[in-house]
Formats: C-alpha cells, structure tokens, sequence
C-alpha cells in the first residue's frame, strides 16, 4: 500500500458512521462489486442486493394498480407514492407546505419541464442564464429561451450579475442554472447563489428564478433545501400554470368537442404529472430509502467516506512521474476546490495521461486497457461540453470547425487533434466505494503508464538485412461472418485473392433488427462460436454454433439468386438496410426471412438477422492513416519488441484499397514467431494472485495469414516482429505481390477467446506493455493485392492470384 494510502488523518472520514465497514457492505451488500473495480458512480451508482430482495417481496406481497383508478390496488399504489413523495421532502430537510416533488424520469426530463413551462409562460418568452460548468440538458435550455440567452465562464461573473440585479429591475421572467456539483471534474459551485438571486430580485420585484441541477451533488453530498432554497418552491409554482400541454391525470376535466379544460388542482405535483406515473419505480425507491439509511445512516457520511477516498487518490494520481520526472496525470483541477473538502469538491477526478516526451495517450486505448483489467470509467466529453473545453484550451469556433469537416464526433476515437486531447478521463467515487478500488485504479495507472527509464533511441537508424530465414504460411483463414467464427481453409486447397481481400472474408454480418448496427464480438462474445464452414463444391455457407442444442445448421446459398434449393427461405426475400459498419454507413442486404433471424437470435440472445454487402458494387475503401508516416511517429524512438532494435518501422504512404466488411484493410497477417515471443512475455509475468496467465492462440489476432519462419538448423532463433519491417510480401509459386501497408491497431477484442467465446485479460494487457507505440497497441501487420497486380486482373487468369498453406512467402524489407 502507497504510504500515503495508509495515514492515519487521511483516513478519518473512510466508511465512518456506516453500520459497518466498507468492506463488510460491499461483501454483504454488493457481491457483483468483487471481481471489478467500478469507478463510474457519477454516472449511475450501484443498487444493492438487499433493495432488489425488499422491492422484489413487496412485489410479490401486494397487488399495485394504477394509482388513477378507485381500487383498492390502485388506493394503495397513490398511498405509497404519496409516503415516499414526503420521504423525499424530509430527506432533503424540504417543508411540504413550501416544497412539492415532481416525479419524471430522470433529471433532463424535469429540466425540460421546467424550460417548457417558462416558454409558455409569457408569449414574449424568457431569458436564460446557464453556467459554463452545466450539462448538456442545462445548456440545451437556450434553445427555447426566445428573449436570449448567457453564459457565465466563472464564479465571478455569477456574482457580477447577481449584483447588478441589485441595483435594476428586470422585468421579463428570467431563469438562472448552474450545477451543484460539475460532473466533469466534480468542483461544487456556490450554493449561495440561489438564495441571493431570491433576495435580489424581491428587493427590486424582479421575476428571476434559480434552477439547480443537483444530479450530480446529491450522489455523494447531502442538499438542505430549506438554507439553500433554489429551483420551483411554492412561490414560483404560478410559473408553470400557463403550461400548455397536459396529459392524462393532469387535469379535473377537458373535453375534446371544445378547446377547454380544466387543470387538477389538488396539488402542484397532480398538474405536472403527465400520465400514469412509474408507481413501481417510486414503491421501489422507498425500499432503496431504507437500505441507504440502514448501511450509510446519512449523506454527511457518504461525503466524508468519498472526500477521503477522492484526495487519496488525488494526492496519488498526482505524484506520478516518469523516469524523467514528467508528470503522468494532468489533472484538471479547479483552483477553487480542494480535495478533502467537502464544500469545494465532490469525488470526481477528471484527467488525461502522458508519455515521457509530454505527448497525450489517447482516452480511448486507455479505455480499451482500462476494460480488460475490470476497471469501469468514463471516458470522453461526459456531456460537459464547456466545462471539457475549456479545461482542454478549445474554444468553440475551433470545435466547429473540426465537426463541420467531419473529423470529430461526441463519442469517437478521434482523441488527439491539432495536439490536444478531445476528451477526458473521468473516475467517480461513490458510497459503497472502498480502498481495494482506489488502489486498484492508482496500481493500474503505475503499472501501465509510468515509465521507469527511458524508450530505446537508434542509435544508428541504417538498414542491416535481418537474417536470411525462410518463411512460408501456417495457416489461412478467412471470417464470412464479421466477428464470428474462422473458416481454416483446408491444406493443399488454393484459395483466391482479390482486391477487396481473400474470397469469401467478411463478405456476411450480423446487424441488430432494431438499429441496424452490426454486431461485433466485443459486446457479444458467443459470436466467437458461430462457425462458418465455405462449402465450393456445393455453392453454400453452411452455419453450426457451438453449443446449440440438436446441432442445427443453416446453409445459405454462396449465389446471389432469390431462391435456393436447399433453404428457399434462407433467400428470400432480402431487403436493403442502412447499417454502422466500423464507423462507416453502408447499404446491406438483409436476409428477411424469420429462418435466418431466429438462427442466430436464439443462440445470441438478441434481435439480429444475417446481411451481406455485394463485392460487386463495393464502395468502401480503406481510410488514409492520418499521421504524415511512421518515420514521424516514431522520432528515432523503436516500439518496444520490434526487430531488429536499430531500425525503424517503414514509411508508407496509406492507399486506398477496396473492403467487404474488415475494419482497416482487406488482409491481417500474423507472425507465429510473434505469437510465441508474446507469449514468454505474458508467461514471464505470471501473477500471485491469479497464478501465471496462459498462453494466447493465434486465432485470437483473427488474422488472415499466419507466416511462420522455416528454422534451417538447431539452435536457430525466431525472428519475432521482424514483419515491423516489412514493405512488401511474394507469396507462391507465382509469386503474387501483397503490399504491408502498416501495423494493426488493437483493441480488447483480442482477449476473447476463439474456442470457447470467453473474456479474459490477456493477451492485451502484455501487449499494452511490449507493443504501444504513439498510445497505440499494435500487433500484426495489413497488407493488400499489390496494385499491378490488381491492374493485371484484367487478363490474367484468376489462378494466378491464389495463396495456400505452406506456400513459401518472401518478405521485402522497407529502406529509410
């Protein structure tokens, strides 16, 4: 344990005033909690097990109706809405006779109510006020304030204003929201600031109100309405009686012969509850009400238990360096709040990583890293969009720009652009959040990211030919099926190469009937056990799942016709469906037939259905890398692994090649030699705790060649990425020409393994230490037809354009 993690005034505030310890919760209360460190408690904490058994025995005791009706279940239904409608109150120290609480669905629906109500309030509209700070649901308020909208960049402008409201009147209604807490970097604005805008704008009969967006604060902090006193308390409940709409429930009458009716007047909450409200969601509350005071007793510990939690992790993050003393974390730190204080800070820490040479590492290959070792945390613009920007020095023209050319989206991978991050790192502490997950996280960065000397530098970056060695192919596979299952072309059978890749290779996917995405083993893993089986002789995909009860298959005609004789159904008909293909929007022909629907539902557990993408009318092409080369990537510094140690990665230009379905490029090879240096590596770091990690098949890099060296005599050594160095490929007889175009980006998907559809932790973690270069995993190379030999298609026979397995292949190694 990290010194600092074992003070003893640090320590104050851990799980004290809980029924028990942390540890103890979370053994009883949260077992799901033991195998991962979930660090994403901004975003949704976690429910305990005792809440579902309560919820799920008053359930199964009682009948609940619809709380409109005159029933009894119905009666009971409005009596327990009505006991937790004054639990809420009382937890939040509000007076019913001046508070009402409005049950919506989440927080932007009751900011949305709040905004639709001040649009109809007076015909000339209302102006707004929001803190850069917000929310995307705060910030979208503008677009309905017709009379004009501000925002305030800091504190001071807030009290600026608040000052001159002193002094004038303003007469048009106007609304002032901020957050209590920024779920970006969790800094607690003023508090204060609802009470003085009150007291301003009584003195000077102003019709200004406050909006706090307590979402955030209220996870981890308690909230005294009666001291603070913001949003809509009875005084400001006329706002919402020129509210249009109404829906069922709302109303004491209305008829529909005539534009009239007549708003419910028992209470404020009866006028704004459109509907039929979720009953079972509030009776489920009370039982959540009552496990939170059993285990926490009150917010002020949960507070306590998360402020300590959240400086030692701070104070940890924070004193990272490098073997250069370059600091890993930059955190993103407001100077106004400190951590440990509970009036300034909530536990949130937001941050980005860096090398020893100051350059970023992408959020999103730390995600990927962060996702095989277990770990939950957000990553990206946690819907903060002032707040990121300007912790990232982006300023919105800027943004625009980058969106307008369409080099940046809420929720891509583009993470680094004109040297800036785009987004954040983003962990949250919440109450059942204990000291294993702060270490475990902190261990994770150390581990990953510190760098404990410095990168191998060329020293003399010439060309010196590797050894002479023999290399022929191992095997061949190709994957009809996106992200299912290989196909292991048979030995002594030659099998066609094409522009577009090897024949038959991704030609088929799986999309969701309901969005049209196609589906990819990183969320579905049993995707790994459907085997596609490429039968020539008979013109079919045949189609079996491991696993499958009465070992059923399909088989779908290799053809483009409507009708086969084996399965007509499985033909016809097909439809044409907009699809996300890696990232892409491509046109798919969907197989509508319930035979092939159910096929694969049923073994997946999701609604999807097979769809093909015709080579014929191929449009999509491999996407230009988008640094200069790799001679500017790497500056002289080798990627660590690579083969031999003086030379640098090639420099290639990035063509344009035509794709089915692959992700990047139409051909993945894969080094044997590789495969097994990679695998001593992940052997040498075998682990007490889980014991040594075992070896990766090939078949988890899904390549589509794996070329093994020819060793001559005994005693010779592998030559392991020796294909870093690769510009060029002849493979055969005929001495076909594939071009290495460059190295394959990885991600956790490599951790899936092939045999069973399991999830585990390697090989990606010894990869994210042995082969990152730029924040990049890499491993394996992509290569396509040669473009002469592409030019020459149309007059050589298509035989000539063949590999098989064992076919001797001879690399071209790159000049720089």
């Amino acid at each position: 344990m990290d010194a600092d993690l074992g003070s003893g005034q640090a320590l104050s505030g851990y799980s004290k005033g809980y029924c028990a310890s942390v540890d103890a919760i979370r053994n009883q209360e949260y077992p799901l909690m033991n195998d991962t460190t979930y660090l994403d408690h901004a975003g949704t904490t976690l429910y305990a097990k005792s809440t579902i058994e309560a919820f799920a025995g008053d359930m199964n005791s009682n009948i609940f109706g619809n709380p409109h009706s005159m029933s009894l279940s119905s009666q009971l239904s409005t009596q327990r809405t009505d006991d937790v409608r004054l639990r809420v109150l009382r937890f939040f120290n509000a007076d019913p006779d001046e508070f009402d609480v409005v049950f919506v669905a989440n927080a932007t629906a009751a900011i949305k109510l709040v905004a639709d109500a001040f649009r109809d309030f007076d015909n000339r509209g209302f102006q707004y006020g929001y803190h850069l700070d917000s929310h995307n649901s705060i910030v979208g308020v503008r677009e309905v304030a017709h009379l004009g909208h501000q925002y305030f960049s800091c504190d001071t402008e807030v009290d600026m204003w608040i000052s001159e409201l002193a002094s004038k009147q303003v007469k048009v209604p106007t609304l002032i929201a901020y957050p209590g807490q920024s779920n970006m970097n969790g800094r607690r604005l003023p508090l204060r600031w609802c009470n003085q805008i009150r007291y301003a704008a009584r003195e000077t009969g102003s019709r200004v109100f406050t909006l706090l967006d307590a979402a955030s604060l209220v996870s981890t902090s308690p909230l005294d309405l009666s001291a603070v006193a913001p949003d809509f308390t009875a005084e400001a409940g006329h706002i919402f009686e020129r509210r249009k709409y109404f829906g069922g429930g709302t109303v004491d009458m209305a008829l529909a012969t005539l534009q009239w009716h007549a708003k419910a007047e028992q209470s404020l909450h009866s006028r704004l509850e459109d509907g039929t409200i979720a009953f079972h969601n509030i009776i489920a509350l009370n039982a959540a009400m009552d496990t939170h005071e059993r285990l926490y007793r009150s917010m002020a510990n949960i507070s306590a238990h998360t402020a300590c939690l959240a400086e030692l992790l701070f104070e940890r993050l924070s004193k990272l360096t490098h073997w250069n003393q370059r600091t890993v974390c930059q955190i993103y730190h407001s100077r106004s709040s400190t951590y440990g204080c509970t009036e300034t800070q909530g536990p949130i820490i937001a941050f980005n990583l860096c090398n020893s040479q100051g350059e970023w590492i992408p959020k999103s290959e730390v995600e990927k890293l962060a996702t095989v070792q277990n770990i939950q945390i957000r990553t990206g613009g946690v819907c903060n969009p002032g707040g990121v920007a300007s912790a990232l020095g982006w300023d919105g023209t800027e943004l625009r720009n980058l969106y307008s050319k369409e080099e940046l989206r809420c929720g891509d991978s583009n993470d680094i652009m004109a040297g800036r991050p785009t987004g954040i790192l983003r962990v949250s502490l919440g109450a059942m959040t204990n000291m294993t997950d702060v270490e475990s996280f902190a261990n994770f960065v150390e581990d990953f990211y510190v760098e404990k000397s410095a990168p191998v530098v060329a020293v003399n970056p010439t060309l010196e030919n590797p050894i002479d060695r023999h290399f022929y192919i191992e095997s061949l596979a190709v994957f009809p099926i996106k992200s299912c299952g290989a196909f292991k072309i048979p030995e002594g059978k030659r099998w066609e190469v094409k522009p577009e890749g090897l024949a038959w290779d991704r030609e088929w996917c799986l999309i969701h009937q309901g969005t049209g995405a196609a589906l990819n083993q990183k969320r579905y893993p049993r995707m790994a056990l459907i085997r596609p089986d490429v039968d020539l002789e008979r013109g079919v995909l045949r189609i079996h799942c491991d696993g499958m009860k009465d070992s059923v298959s399909l088989e779908i005609s290799l053809g483009w016709e409507q009708t086969g004789s084996l399965i007509s159904t499985s033909m016809c008909p097909m439809s044409t469906k907009r699809s996300t293909v890696c990232g892409d929007q491509l046109a798919l022909h969907a197989y509508a037939s319930p035979v092939v629907s159910t096929f694969f539902s049923d073994f997946l557990g999701v609604p999807c259905t097979l769809a093909r993408f015709p080579p014929q009318s191929a449009n999509r092409y491999s996407r230009p890398s988008r640094s200069h080369s790799w001679k500017h990537k790497v500056r002289k510094i080798i990627m660590p692994g690579s083969f031999p140690p003086d030379l640098p990665p090639p420099v290639r230009e990035q063509g344009r090649n035509p794709l089915l379905l692959a992700n990047e490029m139409p051909i993945l090879i894969v080094s044997r030699s590789s495969v097994n240096r990679l695998n001593e590596n992940i052997k040498a770091k075998g682990r007490p705790i889980s014991g040594s990690p075992k070896a990766v098949a090939a078949d988890v890099f899904r390549s589509n060649i794996v070329v093994a060296e020819r060793l001559t005599k005994l005693g010779d050594a592998e030559q392991p990425y020796a294909e870093d160095m690769w510009s060029s490929l002849q493979i055969g007889p005929e001495k076909l020409r594939v071009d290495v175009m460059g190295s394959c980006e990885r991600c956790q998907m490599v951790c899936i393994d092939q045999l069973t559809g399991i999830r585990r932790e390697e090989p990606f973690s010894t990869l994210a230490k042995t082969r990152t270069l730029d924040g990049k995993v890499l491993f394996g190379r992509y290569a396509a037809l040669a473009r002469a030999e592409i030019d020459a298609m149309e007059w050589e026979p298509p035989a000539r354009r063949t590999v098989m397995v064992g076919d001797l292949v001879v690399p071209k190694y790159s000049e720089t």
